[in-house]
Order: C-alpha cells, then sequence, then structure tokens
C-alpha cells in the first residue's frame, strides 16, 4: 500500500424494487451468483455470506472461459439490516454500502477505497457495471 490517503470512489444506481427485495438479492449467495460480474463473459460460480458484523463472506468470480479468477472477499464491519452495510476486503479496503428507500424504489450508493494497481477511472467502471447489472437482475427477478 502506498503512504497517502487511499481515494474513495462511489458509484450508485436507483433500483426500481422495494429496499427489502434489493437487500435479498444483494445479499443471498443464490442471488449473488446471478449478477455479481462486470460483464457477460464472466460469472460467480460460487459465493458465501456470513452477513453480521464479524462475519466474512466471498464470492468466487472467474472468466467463464476459465483464463482468469479470484476471490473476492472480507469481513463485514457493520451490518444494518435493510439500509447498510461496511465492510473490509481481504487487502485491507474499506467498503461502505447504502440501501436508501425512495418510496417503491432503493437507491444504492456504494463508497470504496481504490486499489493502487488500476486506474481510478477503470476502477469506477468496473464497479459501476456490476452496480448495473445487479439492478438489471433486481427489477426482473422475483421474490424467492
Amino acid at each position: 500500500m502506498g503512504t497517502g490517503t487511499p481515494v474513495t470512489i462511489t458509484v450508485e444506481t436507483i433500483v426500481h424494487s422495494p429496499v427489502e427485495s434489493v437487500w435479498k438479492y444483494w445479499t443471498e449467495p443464490k442471488h449473488i451468483m446471478q449478477w455479481n460480474n462486470a460483464s457477460d463473459d464472466w460469472h460467480t460460480p460460487y459465493a458465501e455470506n456470513d452477513l453480521k458484523a464479524g462475519g466474512k463472506f466471498v464470492s468466487r468470480m472467474e472468466a467463464k472461459d476459465g483464463s482468469f479468477g479470484f476471490d473476492f472477499g472480507g469481513v463485514y464491519d457493520e451490518v444494518s439490516l435493510n439500509e447498510s452495510i461496511a465492510y473490509t476486503l481481504g487487502d485491507g479496503r474499506k467498503v461502505k454500502v447504502a440501501f436508501i428507500r425512495q418510496d417503491n424504489d432503493t437507491r444504492i450508493i456504494e463508497s470504496f477505497e481504490a486499489e493502487e494497481t488500476n486506474a481510478i477511472e477503470m476502477q469506477q467502471a468496473g464497479w459501476q457495471a456490476i452496480l448495473d447489472n445487479f439492478k438489471k437482475y433486481a427489477e426482473k427477478a422475483k421474490d424467492e
């Protein structure tokens, strides 16, 4: 890690679905595996989630052609049902996700500390693409 203060990047969207449904789709592994990718040539074949402060989570993100993959995971710092999640990634970076009820819609605001390997714009575009994919999934999924 560098010596400076990490840059915080924020991505957001409005999902046309109630916050209770959005929360379920965001946090349940069977749903995470359906939306957690930035492009159609990637997928998440495995996810586990112990949604509580001190609980761990991991999602296996892989290129569908098998050329590359990695585990995205960390430990929850705070979990406030249907409102917010804060966690620390395996490399020590912090992430906060807010779920804001707006009538029958949900605004999601996700802020994360940038890593130093890839350009800020690339990281923002990647996280926004995953969030956009989540929005698409959550708006067409039916509560299960």
